[in-house]
């Protein structure tokens, strides 16, 4: 299929307004010179680290893959000790230790590169909040070095969003021809042996979904509106070694769009489940937390003993049940690690910008309460409930900052 060609270049037009325009500050630079963006994908953001696998393993890889799969495991989990290579390629370093990027089980890791590597689709299933994207992003750009290729799933996602629209100025102009074509991310990842993600899949519409059906049982999309090049039909587009695609639906979505029996088939399901240990969850949210301060070139002024604290009222009210084994009324929203990481860093950013002096932990029943009250108004008086259980109790326990956090009581009423 013919390359879409880009726009042509624009240039402002000084004449067409005799006030001068006010100077535009430039992109703050980063060390390289390089323009520097809120969040790389992660095929830039571990450019390093990808290219150091690449000549780490050389062992067999499925068609059209960047790595093998052992090597797409250890990008994702982390390696414990440095890894070494005895002739690095120009460019790569000799030792290199494998940051870990996702914490769960290595076994569900394994599971989902060994579906990509059979050519299954792969569909990430769990509660809001557990890195379900994060995950599919980190697959799609260790087997195929990209995770652009992106569909998000919406009531408004169409057809075309899965397979192909049109130039519609072409199309007036000079009728159904390759130029005029503007394929999907899909049909780009078809064309290209990539991966691609289609995220919350179960927001679309049923008959959206099942655009990918053919997709991943033929691997191939025909397109009606093309003539084939030797005249038998219509055109087709056959995938490419290496092509797949990786989607995401939240439990809580599940009625809002079922998939069809048809489409299920074609996809291996993984649960990806929350983080089940305290300590891990803490170092989680202590490092997303600290990496959202440093963008503002600000440093995380939380103690450990906050955050501790912070992730474990999160977990209580998670699993309706204290640590202690006391039971708690959870509330309708979902206390996930995304949203802990965002009151860390909402507090981090209170003390960086607004008043140092204060206490953060002050700020902590406040930032509570907006989690929890966001679908259902009675879930106040659940959090309240769990004040005057759980945080009272530890608190006549002796626990310090929980006698702190159930003084501030007063802050969770109307």
């Amino acid at each position: 299929m013919a390359k879409k060609k880009s726009a042509p270049k624009t240039t402002s037009n000084k004449a067409a307004s005799k006030k001068k325009a006010p100077a535009k500050s430039a992109p703050p630079a980063s060390a390289s010179g390089e323009a520097e963006v809120q969040r790389d994908p992660p095929e830039l953001r571990y450019a390093e680290e990808l290219a150091f696998l690449a000549a780490w393993d050389e062992g067999p890889r499925p068609p059209g893959w960047a790595l093998t799969p052992r090597a797409v495991v250890v990008f994702v989990v982390g390696s414990r000790d440095p890894l070494s290579l005895e002739s690095p390629p120009k460019g790569v370093k000799k030792r290199l230790a494998i940051e870990p990027k996702f914490v769960g089980d290595r076994t569900l890791i394994e599971r989902c590169v060994v579906t990509l590597a059979g050519e299954r689709g792969l569909l990430l299933v769990g509660e809001p909040g557990t890195a379900k994207s994060l995950l599919s992003e980190l697959l799609a750009a260790a087997v195929c070095g990209s995770s652009a290729l992106t569909v998000q799933g919406t009531a408004g996602t169409s057809e075309e969003h899965l397979r192909y629209g049109w130039n519609y100025s072409l199309l007036i102009a000079k009728g159904p021809h390759e130029e005029a074509l503007v394929p999907s991310p899909v049909l780009t990842a078809m064309q290209g042996g990539g991966v691609a993600r289609v995220e919350e899949i179960t927001r679309c519409l049923p008959e959206v979904q099942d655009a990918l059906v053919s997709i991943l049982s033929e691997r191939r999309l025909a397109i009606p509106e093309l003539p084939a090049s030797d005249g038998s039909g219509a055109s087709q587009v056959f995938a490419r070694p290496g092509f797949n695609v990786i989607a995401t639906a939240n439990l809580r979505d599940r009625g809002v769009s079922e998939m069809s029996a048809a489409l299920k088939r074609r996809f291996n399901f993984e649960v990806v489940e929350p983080i089940s240990d305290l300590a891990a969850e803490t170092s989680l949210v202590r490092a997303q937390a600290t990496q959202a301060l440093a963008r503002v070139g600000q440093p995380l002024p939380l103690d450990d003993a906050l955050l501790e604290t912070l992730v474990t009222a999160f977990r209580d009210l998670r699993e309706g049940r204290s640590v202690e084994g006391w039971a708690v009324e959870k509330p309708s929203t979902v206390m996930s690690t995304a949203e802990a990481v965002g009151v860390a860093s909402s507090l981090g950013l209170s003390a960086a910008f607004l008043d140092a002096d204060r206490d953060p932990a002050s700020l902590l029943p406040g930032y509570l309460l907006g989690v929890v009250q966001k679908d259902e108004p009675k879930d106040r008086g659940r959090l309240l409930a769990y004040w005057d259980g759980t945080v009272k109790r530890r608190a006549e326990g002796g626990a310090r900052i929980w006698k702190q956090l159930y003084e501030l009581r007063g802050a969770l009423e109307e």
